[in-house]
């Protein structure tokens, strides 16, 4: 039985089950001495993914927590960062990523591992825990991304790009001049990552007309013209949670995007993303 077959007060009890169990191997762990971690690797290991998050979760409260902790819980999640298995390791990054949304330095060189691991559901952990903990902690976070925007390898970079775009949906100004250093990054993968982005930080109250002024900056035309095509095609399918209607933001975009082509396509009342019309 899966996670969420089971019902709320049983998901809750499992929850605390789950804790109680990774604390009882935490608090004896000895690395010298080749403690077991059993349950822990259980957990992290496990095929339900909510039953990995438990854990990982689990893992950022006792941090929380347990200040004498603190040093043997990043020594558990070093060791457990060896280990064959990609849920394991996925779980580790993940759980550093609770950790990092208070405390980066201390997880940072998880992250720096993880950014090369051979399995992808790894290094979407990564961009995972840069979202939450660029939310929470963006400082020491959007300065260590910022590295690896000039990265050979244009994976890392589109990583990096969109591990930073939750702290944009409310604070733009603070990844902005992050992704305009991608604006004439030639690679296709990163180049769609870097416009997705942008329309994902334009539609958040006040968030268009940052995102605009920023726009207007800069050289690569081409490239904000596509950006303004995706920023309209948000405000259509997340017309549910945008600030702005689709008709307000081209007429925001219509007044204050400089441009010599302007590439609006609007949307037919009723008509889906795919049916955009100009």
């Amino acid at each position: 039985m899966s996670f969420y077959d089971l019902p709320k007060d049983k998901r809750a009890a499992l929850v605390n089950e789950i804790k109680t169990a990774i604390l009882s191997e935490i608090k004896p762990f000895d690395s010298a001495q080749g403690s077991k971690l059993k349950n822990t690797l259980e957990y992290f290991s496990n095929e339900d993914t909510y039953i990995r998050k438990a854990a990982y979760l689990s893992i950022g409260r006792i941090y929380l927590e347990n200040d004498g902790l603190r040093k043997t819980i990043i020594l558990i999640l070093d060791k457990l960062l060896k280990e064959e298995k990609a849920h394991i390791r996925q779980t580790v990054i993940n759980a550093a990523g609770e950790i990092g949304k208070t405390d980066f330095k201390i997880v940072q060189h998880f992250f720096e591992k993880g950014l090369f691991d051979e399995h992808h559901s790894v290094r979407n952990a990564v961009i995972g825990s840069i979202k939450k903990m660029g939310e929470k902690n963006p400082i020491p976070v959007l300065k260590w991304s910022e590295q690896y925007l000039h990265h050979e390898n244009k994976e890392i970079r589109r990583e990096i790009c969109h591990g930073i775009e939750l702290r944009g949906r409310t604070h733009p100004q603070d990844i902005l001049p992050l992704l305009k250093v991608l604006q004439h990054d030639k690679t296709s993968r990163v180049r769609t990552t870097l416009v997705h982005v942008i329309g994902q930080i334009a539609y958040k109250k006040g968030c268009l007309q940052t995102v605009i002024a920023d726009l207007n900056t800069w050289e690569n035309k081409e490239l904000t013209n596509d950006a303004i095509e995706e920023i309209i095609d948000v405000h259509y399918r997340y017309r549910d949670f945008s600030i702005l209607t689709q008709k307000e933001a081209i007429a925001y975009i219509e007044k204050h995007y400089k441009t010599s082509r302007l590439p609006i396509r609007r949307l037919a009342d009723g008509a889906s993303p795919g049916d955009r019309i100009i």
